[in-house]
Order: structure tokens, then sequence, then C-alpha cells
């Protein structure tokens, strides 16, 4: 079976940082990208960072310059780096991994369940 699971989120004060992590597991051939996605209160799911096999990197233009995005290809495992964060950071971020496994070959995509980020004081 394989999972996709977010970890690090929380509640931090405006101008704090914070570190999530994304392990993906399970019978894994191999994985081409993974992302970070968030959906704050009312609205849609929306692309916050990706990073794709050969190591290219995407952010939202509303994360530029503040979230770093980062991969260890040896533990399968997906960071975001936040810093200076927002008010308008807080929703739950998903994670997410491009896969091909033992039981499905060809690429899919996995999302993780969320981790939830409160930005207030």
């Amino acid at each position: 079976q394989v999972q996709v699971v977010e970890s690090g989120g929380g509640l931090v004060q405006p101008g704090g940082s914070l570190r999530l992590s994304c392990a993906a597991s399970g019978s894994i051939r191999s994985i081409n990208s993974m992302g970070w996605y968030r959906q704050p209160p009312g609205k849609e799911r929306e692309m916050v960072a990706f990073t794709g096999s050969a190591g290219s990197t995407d952010y939202a233009d509303s994360v530029k310059g503040r979230f770093t995005i980062s991969r260890d290809n040896a533990k399968n495992t997906v960071y975001l780096q936040m810093n200076s964060l927002k008010p308008e950071d807080t929703a739950v971020y998903y994670c997410n991994a491009v896969m091909q496994t033992v039981v499905v070959p060809t690429f899919t995509t996995y999302w993780g369940r969320g981790t939830q980020v409160t930005v207030s004081s």
C-alpha cells in the first residue's frame, strides 16, 4: 500500500517559520514530481510549490522569496520551509507525489491527507 503523509503543521505567529515534511512510502518504483498545495478556509486548493524529477522548482507568486521546497530522493521525502509567514498563509497544506508503484505501473498522482498551518497572533 502506498502512502503520502504530511507532518510539521501547527500554530505560528506572523513573521515566524515552519517546516513541513512529506514522506511517500510503500511499493514505490519511481517518483516523478512532488509538490505542495494548500486550501485556505472557504477557498479552492492552490499550488504552492513544485519540484520535478530533475530538481526543477516552481512557486506560487504569493510565496516566492519566503518558501523553499527541497527534496531528499533517498528518503522519498519533500520539504517545505516556510519563512516570514503571514495570516493569509493559513490553510490546510497538502502534499502530492506523481509515482509509479508495483501495483500501478503508470505515473499516478497520490495525495496526502493534509496538515493544518495557522498563522495568528
